[in-house]
């Protein structure tokens, strides 16, 4: 079976990604948390949208406080559903093996949130990202109701590359964050 670019360098990246040790994933989420704490952008912002960590993505789990109020999405068909999630309310785990808030719980206002935090599988200097290959981010940020809101892709450092395929569909992001450098790719305040 013959894989195209994309498809060779999301297994590389993913593999990659799932051999880190623990105590080095941890710190290296721990890391790139911090960093993104330091970020005026973040600091701003009362409402976030992120994920729970899958795959040994970038754990974010130290910034889910009361600080900011949180959404997470529910996957529901081939769409995002974003609902309200506060520290210690229900969780399910979805379709996809993902963790996500329970279906009863509150929908957010796409007009009222401030940033998004999106995961990736990698991202490149133009900010575009390469995700796992279903589209429900590509087609959640190009939404209307979301595409103005600020986004910062979170990746480790490895996964950060000089350039990636791009389909028609795919979104830029706003900026990067990993646990070495942030990189602001339009006019935000980092």
């Amino acid at each position: 079976m013959i894989f195209s670019e994309k498809e060779k360098l999301r297994r590389k990246l993913l593999k990659q990604r799932q051999s880190l040790d623990k105590k080095i994933w941890l710190e290296k989420s721990s890391r790139l948390c911090e960093r993104l704490e330091s970020l005026s952008l973040f600091q701003k912002a009362k409402i976030i949208l992120a994920y729970f960590a899958f795959r040994q993505e970038p754990i974010l789990n130290s910034l889910f406080t009361e600080r900011h109020c949180w959404g997470f999405p529910r996957c529901v068909g081939q769409s995002l559903i974003w609902h309200h999630w506060t520290p210690g309310d229900t969780l399910n785990t979805g379709d996809y093996g993902i963790l996500e808030p329970a279906p009863n719980a509150p929908i957010l206002d796409p007009f009222k949130v401030d940033l998004i935090l999106v995961p990736a599988v990698a991202c490149d200097s133009e900010g575009y990202r390469l995700g796992y290959g279903g589209g429900f981010y590509d087609r959640f940020l190009s939404a209307p109701q979301w595409k103005n809101i600020p986004t910062i892709g979170i990746i480790f450092d490895f996964a950060y590359v000089s350039r990636l395929f791009v389909e028609p569909w795919d979104c830029k992001l706003r900026a990067i964050c990993t646990e070495k450098q942030h990189l602001n790719l339009s006019e935000l305040d980092n």
